[in-house]
């Protein structure tokens, strides 16, 4: 898929992967919508980067927020050719606690948010990119999804989390055979330790301690280099159903 000309819509986009994310595609030619619930740093980041970056707030995990977004890209552009899952919440929390067991609704809020959110956009967008031309691939649509490293090795206070991004990580080569009759391909990256305000949520001792474990290069990732890849997803028409791990070889440890 060419990106200069087309339309992509990135949810997140307002900071961290999905802003990194946003920048190169708009770098690149493409007419950029970010879908966040963040209304103060996506309307700053589209007013940055010019007229043909939009803004729309959107909660990934409602319908008709979401439906609304696919609409705003697909107007604004002319046609959505691309999507960008980048929309998600992390979490450090033991499922037996000082307090007892997890309450079920901090579990649910993060499957809700990073599988069936991650869901959400692909389906509606998948919808609107299946009424595209297809260009001289054969191709009508590209999605990108974030799993992450915690779906293969979760750390103890990650069950909510890795379960999410397992499920992320399972959805990709189902969805690539349907959605292959369409002409639209899916794959996934799953980032290690990158340098975003997710990571900053999380205790300065737990990331001291991931940082201390990548082989190389031995620092956190950077949104710029989660773009690249995602760039390159986009571009080769052979990449579909798959998941790629972006981590400096990092392999967390149990704690």
């Amino acid at each position: 898929m060419q990106i200069a000309g087309c339309g992509a819509l990135v949810t997140g986009g307002a900071s961290g992967l999905g802003a990194g994310t946003v920048r190169r595609l708009a770098a690149l030619g493409a007419t950029v919508t970010i879908a966040d619930v963040n209304q103060e740093a996506g309307a700053a980041l589209a007013a940055e980067l010019g007229e043909r970056v939009h803004f729309i707030a959107t909660d990934v995990t409602s319908a008709e927020q979401m439906q609304a977004a696919v609409a705003h890209a697909t107007a604004v552009a002319g046609a959505l050719h691309v999507l960008v899952c980048c929309a998600g919440v992390a979490t450090a929390e033991r499922t037996l606690g000082k307090e007892g067991p997890l309450p079920l609704e901090r579990f649910a809020r993060v499957i809700a948010v990073n599988l069936t959110g991650t869901y959400n956009a692909v389906r509606l967008a998948a919808a609107a990119m299946a009424r595209n031309m297809a260009n001289d691939e054969g191709e009508r649509g590209v999605i990108v999804c974030t799993a992450s490293i915690a779906a293969f090795d979760g750390q103890v206070g990650q069950a909510a989390y890795s379960a999410s991004k397992a499920g992320v990580v399972g959805m990709m080569l189902p969805l690539a055979r349907e959605l292959a009759r369409h002409g639209i391909r899916i794959a996934s990256i799953a980032p290690g330790m990158f340098d975003t305000p997710m990571l900053a949520s999380l205790p300065e001792a737990a990331i001291a301690a991931l940082a201390a474990q990548v082989p190389f290069p031995p620092r956190p990732g950077r949104p710029a280099e989660y773009a690249a890849l995602a760039q390159h997803m986009i571009e080769n028409p052979m990449l579909n159903g798959e998941t790629i791990r972006l981590d400096g070889a990092l392999r967390m440890a149990p704690r």
